[in-house]
């Protein structure tokens, strides 16, 4: 495929660049790639190769960048989304070494934004956030730090009270028996629940 460089052409509505050597097409590159060539370069077939397996890493390495502006991921979750779109594992440990060098992948923030999603938005027990992490990939380590600091009773309370609203109207008992279940599905254990629904009761919300 050696030969010399006759056209560069911008592809439409990409930042890439189709390669036409000996006045035919050759290949198409990432433009951060093709900057450096110029028409009447000579390109061997060792450079052609360099620049064909750089450019497979590019574009693993705009994916993976897709897939972490859709929101943040683990390590194992973009391993596994190349690995998927055909990635081989030296491109996919060539990507991945790149993001974690940038900041871009951290399972260790990953896990504490994780966390602090979950206690936000949907309060569940210790034990389920961590098998979710787990199921991510996600490192034991990593896991234990980014809940180190969750309070399971105050998550319990807090998810009872959420669910509440859904009950009103119900008898107190029926009601009662619908906040165990629920808080149970969230990965609470049978103490703790019983505590946040006695502390429900008490602060007289329990009608709501």
């Amino acid at each position: 495929m050696a030969g010399v460089i006759t056209a560069l052409k911008a592809q439409r509505g990409r930042e890439r660049v189709n390669v036409y050597l000996d006045g035919r097409f050759a290949f198409g590159l990432a433009l951060v790639h093709a900057i450096w060539l110029k028409v009447g370069q000579t390109l061997s077939d060792d450079e052609i190769a360099k620049l064909r397996a750089a450019d497979t890493i590019e574009q693993a390495r705009l994916r993976a960048l897709d897939l972490i502006a859709y929101r943040p991921r683990s390590v194992r979750e973009v391993q596994r989304r190349l690995k998927r779109a055909g990635a081989d594992d030296a491109t996919i440990a060539a990507v991945i070494a790149r993001l974690k060098e940038a900041g871009l992948l951290d399972d260790g923030a990953f896990s504490q934004a994780w966390v602090d999603s979950r206690m936000r938005v949907s309060p569940r027990s210790k034990r389920m956030i961590a098998w979710e992490l787990r199921q991510k990939g996600v490192s034991n380590a990593d896991i234990e730090a980014a809940l180190e600091e969750v309070d399971e009773e105050d998550a319990a309370y807090r998810a009872a009270m959420q669910r509440l609203p859904r009950l009103r109207g119900l008898a107190p008992p029926e009601r009662k028996r619908k906040l165990y279940e629920y808080l149970a599905r969230k990965g609470f254990d049978y103490e703790t629940i019983e505590r946040a629904v006695q502390q429900v009761e008490s602060s007289g919300r329990e009608g709501c």
